[in-house]
């Protein structure tokens, strides 16, 4: 029990945290839709294929029940600073309103400044008032933000009109309004607006299918996690199962004493019930104590969903195996039972 629950919280706990370094800048953001360039023929919907024209975001700007709509430019760029300090960051452009939707994130109010996410802030070791480099231009770190992460990079923000000079040196393209738009209010008729802007709207939460890594990590690891129940769900139904016949003679002389079945499933589940408890209990606190110590650049979140979550999961399951195990030995004719020992 201990062993399978240390395995099932340590994927868990890497789960989530390789999740958070892909979606943790926008998970944030207090919104309603998030707003994506509809893919060309043949190819899915992605955040970097995504370019937002002016003219699709004054159409969602003009629709009935649409509150609010913030430009949002992301782009991955090599970022330095004095030192020869580098990092890949994400670049993330906005407008100073966009304060509306994430309110908790420091947004940069001048041009030719940046917020730092805490990775980025520890990867260039530049505090505010400092300067750093993106693509030949100069820019000033005016604050340090909450952590954020976005397919595995730091995040870096930016002013929209910043943002998208750096995408025309970088690219030696003409930048594109916006990357998506963030909107807050319902449309009264979502599917007509995207129709006439060319675009796919969905919730924040369903956006996150649009980030090509998270995608792939979070369906491989979750086919895992899910493989990984399923085979823990075995392994201890086939233990309680042997358990369950080593105690066929006791179980045997009980049921020819009187036993009822009720209580000796009862009895049963519940001694199952201990043993379960006991080692998942353990395997949890080994799980906090081995995700403690890990080092910080190890993606792993110690959180009730890492630990409470699968610990409970492993209890149901333990106690569905025992109850499967019970089937053949409590339905048993007793005197038949006895007989089988003494032979």
């Amino acid at each position: 029990m201990l062993l399978i629950t240390l395995l099932v919280g340590f994927l868990g706990g890497l789960t989530q945290g390789l999740a958070n370094a892909n979606i943790s800048a926008v998970m944030p953001f207090q919104a309603d839709k998030v707003v994506l360039s509809a893919p060309a023929e043949g190819k899915t919907l992605s955040f970097s294929d995504s370019t937002i024209s002016a003219e699709s975001a004054a159409i969602w700007s003009a629709a009935n029940g649409v509150d609010v709509v913030e430009p949002l430019g992301i782009l991955t760029s090599r970022v330095t600073a004095a030192g020869d300090r580098e990092q890949t960051a994400s670049l993330f452009g906005v407008d100073s309103s966009f304060a509306r939707v994430s309110p908790n994130q420091m947004i940069p109010t001048e041009a030719g400044t940046v917020i730092l996410s805490e990775r980025s802030h520890e990867a260039l070791s530049a505090d505010v008032g400092d300067e750093i480099f993106i693509f030949g231009d100069t820019f000033t770190v005016a604050g340090v933000s909450q952590d954020s992460e976005y397919s595995h990079t730091g995040v870096i923000w930016t002013t929209i009109d910043d943002w998208r000079a750096t995408v025309t040196k970088q690219t030696a393209a003409e930048a594109p309004f916006a990357t998506a738009l963030i909107v807050q209010g319902a449309p009264t008729d979502a599917a007509l607006v995207d129709a006439d802007a060319a675009t796919v709207s969905s919730s924040v939460l369903m956006s996150l299918m649009a980030i090509e890594v998270f995608k792939s990590e979070i369906g491989s690891l979750g086919l895992m996690l899910g493989l990984l129940l399923g085979i823990s769900a075995l392994v201890i139904g086939a233990f309680f199962t042997v358990w369950t016949i080593q105690r066929s003679k006791d179980i045997a002389v009980l049921k020819a004493l009187g036993a009822s079945t009720g209580s000796l499933v009862r009895d049963a589940l519940g001694q199952a019930f201990v043993v379960l408890l006991v080692g998942v209990g353990l395997g949890i606190g080994l799980t906090i104590a081995a995700g403690a110590a890990l080092p910080a650049a190890v993606p792993f979140v110690i959180s009730p969903l890492t630990t409470l979550v699968p610990g409970i999961a492993m209890v149901g399951l333990g106690l569905v195996g025992a109850a499967f195990a019970l089937g053949s030995v409590v339905k048993s004719d007793p005197l038949s039972a006895l007989n089988a020992q003494n032979s």
